[in-house]
């Protein structure tokens, strides 16, 4: 009989905390039975039923919870800070499962704050000029888009935006779409309450914010139907 998620217990947690002051692959070694009890076992399941109820409402995102986590390994080749392993733990479904595809669902577990995330970040740039150009050319639909993610307390992440209007763009300076089209991301955020993590109560939130975000993923999805699919994929993990 398969277990049942019961949350994501202070141990989880404890690990992260304890990797992050111990973040060296002799000390990981010791400790990789923790991870997989405490961290990856608990993540998985609370995945799975997350893709259940995700299912019962029709909702198409979905992924493998064997694969949907990203690798506790950091890439460092390209990376002046070598530690070897992340601190945090992450998972992203998709609308076809397949992990690496642009339009995702992201769900962040860290000591620091969880939380959930959707969009489309740093797509490739084709991917970026078709959602862009449907935002320029389609800005009423795209503004009922952003009204629905505001009335739920929701704004896109702009940490990462152009300082100037991308080209072919500049008359649409000073408007209310250029926020939107300066972005390299269109990605809004959740924060995970710690009393749901704890227990059963954080599938159902994080499900909600599936709900909500979307007609924001619908958007950039039907923005990139006209792309190759390459133009889709994305190789980063976090």
């Amino acid at each position: 009989m398969a277990a049942a998620f019961k949350g994501i217990k202070p141990p989880a947690f404890e690990f992260l905390r304890d990797l992050a002051g111990n973040n060296t692959r002799a000390w990981f070694a010791d400790n990789k039975a923790r991870y997989e009890r405490d961290v990856l076992g608990p993540f998985r399941l609370l995945l799975a039923e997350v893709i259940l109820s995700l299912s019962a409402r029709d909702i198409p995102l979905s992924g493998d919870p064997a694969k949907a986590i990203f690798r506790v390994h950091r890439d460092v080749r390209f990376s002046h800070d070598k530690l070897p392993y992340k601190t945090h733990a992450g998972a992203v479904l998709t609308r076809d499962g397949v992990k690496s595809k642009s339009g995702l669902l992201y769900i962040h577990l860290d000591p620091a704050g969880c939380f959930a995330a959707a969009g489309f970040w740093q797509p490739e740039k084709e991917a970026l000029g078709a959602i862009r150009e449907a935002v320029y050319t389609e800005p009423g639909r795209f503004a009922a888009v952003q009204s629905g993610l505001a009335a739920a307390g929701l704004a896109f992440d702009d940490s990462e935006s152009l300082v100037r209007m991308p080209r072919g763009y500049q008359d649409a300076a000073g408007t209310d779409l250029a926020p939107v089209l300066r972005l390299k991301s269109f990605v809004v955020r959740r924060s995970l309450r710690d009393a749901a993590i704890g227990g059963r109560g954080v599938v159902g939130e994080i499900v909600d914010f599936a709900e909500v975000v979307m007609p924001l993923l619908r958007f950039g999805w039907g923005a990139l139907a006209v792309l190759d699919p390459t133009a889709l994929t994305r190789q980063k993990g976090r």
